[in-house]
C-alpha cells in the first residue's frame, strides 16, 4: 500500500472532573470521550522525502510543533529508521475548540503510518507512542464512546450510542489548555460519572445527572460569548449543553430534531454550527 486516505474525527466531553493535580506535572480526569462525524481529512503517500501541506496556513508556519509531523518523528525514532510520507490534511476541527483535532490527527498518524510502512507496531506499542503525545491521543486510536481516567488514557470502551441530536457550535475563540488547567482547583465530584456501569447497555440518559464540565466556571467568566452559546440551546430545548473538554466548543444534545434545527437557527453566525442528526435506530455505528 502507497497511498491512503483516512477521516480524522473529533470528539466531545460528556462530563469533565478534574479530580487532582499529579506529582509529574499532569491532572488525573474523569470524563466520556464521545466521538462525532465531525473530521478532518488526512491523505498520506509513500514519498523519495517528508513533507506535510496543509489547507490551513496557521498549520503550515511551524509544522515541527504539529502533532502530525511529531508523531511521524515519534515512529522513526522507534524504529529507528526514515519514514519518507507526504502528508496532507483537510482542516475541518478548529483549533483551540475542545474536540481533540489535534490528538486526532496524531493517533490517525500513527495507524496510518504503521500500516503503509508495515511497521508491525501492535496496538499497545502505539498507544503508549500515542500518550507521548498527548493524554487524549490514545483514546483516538479506537472510535467508540469511553469512559476515561487518570490523565485521560485509562480506557473503558463501550458500544452504546447517543440516539438524539447533537448540535455543535464553536464561536472561533481559541482557549489555551494550558490557561484553563491554571485556572481550575482540582476537586472530587460529589457525583462521580466513576459509579455508572459502563457497557453495551448503558444510557446515556443515565449519565446526564452527573456530568459537569469543571472548565465552564473560569472559561464562561473570560469568555461570556461562550456561555451565551450554552443558554440559547438551553433556551432552544436541549435536554443538556455543555462546553466540550477546555476549549471553546459548546454541544447540546436534544430529543426533538425540530429544536436543534432552531438553535443551529439561532447560532448561524458562529463559524462553526455542526449537527450531527440521530435518524436510524439500526444504523451502523461510526
Amino acid at each position: 500500500m502507497r497511498k491512503v486516505t483516512i477521516k480524522s474525527h473529533a470528539k466531545i466531553n460528556l462530563g469533565l472532573n478534574i479530580i487532582r493535580k499529579r506529582l509529574d506535572g499532569f491532572h488525573d480526569i474523569e470524563t466520556i470521550f464521545y466521538p462525532l462525524d465531525l473530521c478532518d481529512v488526512l491523505t498520506f503517500s509513500k514519498s523519495e522525502s517528508f513533507s506535510f501541506t496543509c489547507d490551513n496556513d496557521e498549520l503550515n508556519r511551524d509544522i515541527e510543533k504539529n502533532l502530525i509531523v511529531k508523531a511521524v518523528r515519534l515512529l522513526e525514532k522507534t524504529v529507528n529508521a526514515a519514514l519518507p510520507v507526504a502528508v496532507s490534511l483537510e482542516k475541518n476541527i478548529p483549533m483551540g475548540a475542545g474536540l481533540g483535532g489535534g490528538s486526532s490527527n496524531a493517533a490517525v498518524t500513527l495507524l496510518s503510518v504503521n500500516e503503509i510502512f508495515q511497521l508491525g507496531l501492535p496496538i499497545d506499542t502505539l498507544a503508549g507512542l500515542a500518550l507521548q503525545l498527548g493524554s487524549d491521543v490514545p483514546y483516538f486510536l479506537k472510535l467508540r464512546p469511553a469512559f476515561a481516567t487518570a490523565r485521560g488514557e485509562k480506557l473503558t470502551y463501550f458500544n452504546s450510542w447517543i440516539k438524539k441530536h447533537i448540535l455543535v457550535v464553536n464561536p472561533g475563540i481559541h482557549v489555551s489548555t494550558a490557561w484553563a488547567y491554571s485556572s481550575i482547583v482540582p476537586s472530587f465530584p460529589a457525583r462521580s460519572l466513576s459509579s455508572l456501569q459502563f457497557d453495551d447497555a448503558f444510557s446515556f440518559e443515565e449519565a446526564f445527572p452527573y456530568m459537569i464540565n469543571d472548565f465552564e466556571k473560569s472559561v464562561f467568566l473570560a469568555h461570556p460569548a461562550i456561555s451565551k452559546i450554552k443558554q440559547q440551546m438551553l433556551e432552544c430545548g436541549a435536554a443538556i449543553a455543555m462546553m466540550s473538554g477546555s476549549g471553546s466548543t459548546v454541544y447540546g444534545i436534544f430529543n426533538e430534531l425540530e429544536n436543534a434545527e432552531a438553535a443551529a437557527s439561532v447560532l448561524q453566525e458562529n463559524p462553526l454550527v455542526f449537527l450531527e442528526k440521530f435518524e436510524d435506530e439500526n444504523a451502523a455505528p461510526k
